[in-house]
Parts: C-alpha cells; structure tokens; sequence
C-alpha cells in the first residue's frame, strides 16, 4: 500500500490533465459574472449569473466557489466547479475588500448592507498590471 505522500502525489498526476489550462483570477468578495454553458435539446447557449463570491472551498479538481445574488427579495446561492468546461468565461466586475474567507454573514443581511466597500488598488496590483503591459508591450 502507498504512503499517504505517495497516494497525493499520484493523484495529483491523475488530476492535472482535468484542470483548467489557464485558472479563473478572482477572490472573495469580488462582484463577478459566470457565463455558464447550458443545453437545451441539442442547443447550446450561455447563460450569465452574477453575483458575490462569498466562499471557496476545496483543491484540484474537486474546488469549488460559490456565487451569491438577490432576486426578487430572496437571495440565491449556486455553487460552481472552478475547472468545469460548463464555465465559457469568469468576469470580474468589481473588487470587494473583505478580511475573511468565507462572507456566510451576508445571508442574514438585506438591501444595502450586502454591499462591500470596493478594494482600490494596492501597489501589488499595480505591480501586476504594469508586468502585463510590459509582457504585452505596451506603455
């Protein structure tokens, strides 16, 4: 029987040809669309849902977010695989500043106390964005 080390590390090898080849860029407490693949019959068409992140949870193939939204007064949660072929796109429509990694409180919140405060910019993030510009080659 393999050491648990060896048992890790094997499935990681199984998994790592199921996985996204480039990883969806986003964090909790971003406002985000999920462009999510849907058939009908033998049409395919795209359905968006947006929404906050409020939790991520899992590794490799088996992680998961989840995707929190009101509609008609009642909010609705739906979980998503991050590295399922179901998902075409991930937009991310704004950055939420938020100091924990699970927002479950904003169930019991209603109106505009859902609201995050938007995260401005860090000099990390501009760090970043000048490396893709640089990367892309532009000014």
């Amino acid at each position: 029987m393999p050491t648990p080390a060896r048992r890790t590390a094997i499935l990681k090898q199984v998994e790592a040809s199921s996985l996204r080849a480039e990883p969806l860029a986003f964090a909790i407490g971003d406002t985000v669309n999920v462009h999510t693949r849907i058939l009908e019959g033998d049409k395919e068409r795209i359905q968006i849902f947006n929404g906050v992140v409020i939790a991520r949870r899992g590794s490799g193939t088996r992680e998961l977010f989840t995707v929190r939204r009101i509609v008609a007064g009642e909010g609705v949660e739906r979980s998503f695989p991050i590295n399922s072929p179901k998902i075409a796109k991930l937009e991310v429509v704004r950055h939420g500043k938020v100091r924990r990694a699970k927002l479950f409180y904003l169930r019991d919140r209603m109106g505009k106390s859902t609201r995050l405060t938007e995260r401005r910019a860090t000099s990390k993030d501009a760090v970043k964005e000048t490396g893709k510009k640089a990367a892309a080659g532009e000014k």
